[in-house]
């Protein structure tokens, strides 16, 4: 008696702190079914609050033994116009891509080969780029060292010293920081290029060298007109990925 009497105690407190927290109205299915890379925004700004509000609900996503190992910055106005004119011409004079990582292998085996032109056709399709079209095809690459235009640029950095384990960590609060923005009426893309050049963006915002810039990630409001958001990647089925063991 006194034990379900600890219980229903228990779950009252539970229900009343709940009762204080305020949760997104969008059912989370819909927040991941809706969530796309954009790469094309409209000109309208996004508000520090609203920003802040996006990262403080990420701040909940799952760590090892807590340690929270996302480091985020948050770049607008002047100072993502400048930062992107930095990258975009270390990319037209050709400087060589100095990543702290390698995101991707330098040979691509079956399948993700075949995924990864796939995923390249049909961006290029949906731009009426030819694939022979080298000029355009890099004038559309180098829209990525300007967050596609969005308003806002994040970077996200790690502290060299941890382990793979946070990497895995940082994925986590990633996603749950895009399916917030879809729940605030926002659009995002990740993107590996924002890390291509990390010292031009470590000594752009004044962060140290042992601090590791994983990648970026454009924030602002879709355009849904624009031909690049026509389209959607497609996903395997479950069965294709997935065993079962009983």
């Amino acid at each position: 008696m006194a034990w379900d009497f600890r219980i229903s105690s228990w779950k009252a407190r539970l229900h009343a702190q709940a009762a204080n927290l305020t949760f997104p109205a969008m059912e989370l299915r819909e927040a991941i079914l809706r969530r796309k890379s954009v790469r094309a925004y409209v000109d309208r700004p996004v508000s520090r609050a609203q920003i802040e509000k996006l990262l403080d609900l990420a701040r909940h996503a799952p760590s090892g033994a807590n340690t929270q190992p996302w480091l985020v910055a948050v770049v607008t106005g002047r100072k993502k116009q400048r930062l992107q004119r930095r990258l975009t011409r270390a990319f037209e004079q050709g400087e060589p891509s100095r990543m702290d990582y390698a995101y991707y292998p330098d040979n691509w085996p079956s399948p993700y080969r075949e995924r990864r032109f796939a995923c390249g056709m049909q961006l290029y399709r949906a731009l009426n780029i030819q694939r022979g079209d080298i000029e355009l095809r890099r004038a559309q690459w180098a829209a990525n060292y300007r967050a596609f235009d969005a308003p806002v640029m994040l970077f996200f950095f790690v502290d060299g010293r941890l382990a793979r384990g946070s990497w895995i960590d940082y994925g986590m609060f990633l996603q749950t920081l895009m399916l917030a923005a879809v729940d605030e009426g926002l659009s995002t893309c990740p993107q590996a290029a924002l890390a291509e050049y990390p010292d031009i963006v470590r000594d752009e915002l004044g962060y140290d060298p042992h601090l590791l810039l994983l990648c970026g990630m454009a924030l602002g409001y879709e355009d849904p007109a624009a031909p690049a958001n026509s389209y959607r990647t497609p996903r395997e089925d479950v069965h294709a990925f997935t065993r079962f063991f009983d």
